[in-house]
């Protein structure tokens, strides 16, 4: 199949100097190229979505992104569709450079073509040698995510005034944990930004139609409207709206959970940030001038930096630093198989109202923001003594967001505290009374997060102390896990409470 080349009303003049640059997927952004003239070349292949049963509103934005900047780019990118990427540039027949990929297995390809030069990663704050030097630098201590934020802070001149924090404190969390408002269903905040679907969206929705007419791919969830931005200038957009009308309700709920917003204040900008329609410095650049004009409260700037230079840059590097062989970590030994209920994002099932919830909106949108992801997907699953490679593919197929860097220290080592404690001193378990404290969800719901016992018996109260349990004496030894396992021996009713849990098997709560 030959080169398919995007047209566009006026095709840019191209510098024959620069060796075209392919660009993978998540690689859309202008920084990725070393001139806006550079030669590039795309790669579309169907077979991606045919070896995995993604979220069919993830595969829209994908495709939808790479098209708009095709278009964007006009006669200088080759859009080559093709089976494999490696038949793509077989065809292409020219020598490339490439962006370091974000998975291993990218970078196995791209490292085992000929005439492919693999640059340095971009599309993140930190270096990946500088990350190397610290953590090696260390000398057998933890890799803490606030040492590394702190470094970061530092390096790249955000909210400090020399290396002092602005405001005199590195950490605004104890600012930030507020649960939702009484009495109120929804956060009083400006709706996000929504992009305006176009004719590319529309015929990207015609192929996957046809896809699964034809039997060549399968998709779980919903599809449309598309809610996150696909080209650089709606990221601009959706940043802007963020900053000015969102990010100053952001930072006191930013881990409460309200059953009638879906979006809270969030951002919204980890689709297009992954896709690299938006560098991460820009994003905490303009943040950090929203806080200095008097707009945005330190609590929400710092918060949202924290997210964006720290969270997001740490686990970047810890899927690097820690090898390929980590995603295999299963330290509590935990082998369930998912239930169909979960993976086909069926809540209509499920009686337990935050976990129907949140599954819903994974299915409408593929996305939900991270504490229904940690405290009510990722909880339930580890009470469960589920897979955690299983729940890690999960949500990298589920989210819209989801790529495997992004996923595998998130879900191995933050969620499913399948590491051992890397990432974590103590695993994120919790029981109703957490969700019930961060949100509306219990109020109606038919199960009692107060009761760990009986019919109403709340599944994630029942499933913390079952949890507990099963694995007294490793957190016996964990000096952070010590007061829930006197907890745990103070209960009369534990055999009771794990024999009902057992019973509850894997159906549906």
């Amino acid at each position: 199949m030959a080169p398919v080349r995007a047209t566009a009303e006026t095709e840019p003049v191209t510098d024959q100097g620069l060796t075209r640059r392919w660009l993978f997927g998540d690689q859309l952004g202008p920084h990725f190229l070393d001139a806006p003239d550079q030669p590039v070349l795309l790669v579309e292949s169907r077979r991606v979505f045919a070896r995995r049963r993604f979220h069919r509103a993830k595969a829209h934005l994908v495709l939808s992104a790479m098209r708009h900047r095709a278009a964007e780019l006009g006669g200088q990118c080759a859009y080559v569709r093709a089976d494999t990427y490696r038949e793509a540039v077989e065809q292409l027949g020219e020598p490339l450079t490439v962006c370091h990929p974000t998975s291993y297995g990218a970078l196995r390809l791209v490292n085992d073509l000929p005439d492919v030069e693999v640059l340095p990663a971009r599309g993140f704050a930190t270096a990946m040698p500088d990350f190397r030097r610290w953590a090696d630098g260390l000398g057998g201590k933890r890799m803490l995510l606030e040492d590394f934020y702190r470094r970061a802070r530092v390096a790249h001149g955000v909210l400090v005034e020399g290396t002092d924090p602005v405001g005199g404190k590195w950490n605004l969390d104890h600012d930030n944990r507020e649960p939702p408002p009484k009495g109120v269903t929804r956060l009083d905040v400006t709706d996000p930004w929504w992009p305006e679907e176009d004719e590319i969206d529309a015929q990207v929705r015609e192929d996957l139609d046809r896809w699964e007419r034809d039997g060549d791919v399968q998709f779980v969830g919903d599809d449309g409207p598309r809610r996150f931005a696909a080209t650089r200038a709606e990221a601009v957009q959706a940043l802007e709206r963020f900053v000015t009308e969102r990010l100053p309700v952001f930072g006191p709920h930013e881990d409460a959970m309200l059953q009638g917003d879906d979006w809270m204040a969030h951002s919204l900008l980890s689709a297009p940030m992954n896709l690299g329609l938006l560098d991460p410095l820009e994003v905490v650049q303009r943040a950090e001038e929203g806080h200095r004009s008097g707009d945005v409260p330190l609590a929400s700037a710092e918060g949202f930096v924290r997210q964006v230079i720290g969270w997001r840059d740490y686990v970047w590097h810890l899927y690097w630093y820690t090898g390929e062989e980590y995603r295999h970590r299963n330290a509590l030994q935990h082998k369930g198989k998912l239930p169909k209920w979960f993976t086909e994002l069926d809540d209509a099932e499920i009686g337990a109202a935050c976990l129907s919830d949140v599954v819903g909106d994974v299915r409408e949108h593929g996305w939900t923001h991270h504490i229904p992801r940690l405290m009510v997907l990722g909880n339930y699953a580890m009470q469960r003594g589920w897979d955690p490679l299983a729940v890690t593919d999960w949500f990298h197929r589920s989210f819209v967001d989801g790529y495997d860097w992004v996923m595998v220290p998130n879900v191995v080592g933050m969620s499913q505290h399948a590491d051992g404690g890397l990432m974590a001193t103590k695993p994120y378990a919790a029981g109703g009374a957490y969700i019930n404290k961060m949100s509306d969800y219990c109020r109606g719901c038919r199960y009692d997060p107060r009761k760990r016992l009986g019919e109403d018996a709340c599944p994630f109260t029942a499933g913390y102390w079952t949890f507990i349990d099963r694995h007294r004496d490793r957190f016996a030894k964990n000096h952070r896990m010590t007061q829930a396992v006197r907890g745990l021996d103070r209960l009369s009713d534990v055999a009771a409470v794990v024999e009902q849990e057992q019973a509850r098997g894997s159906r549906a709560p």
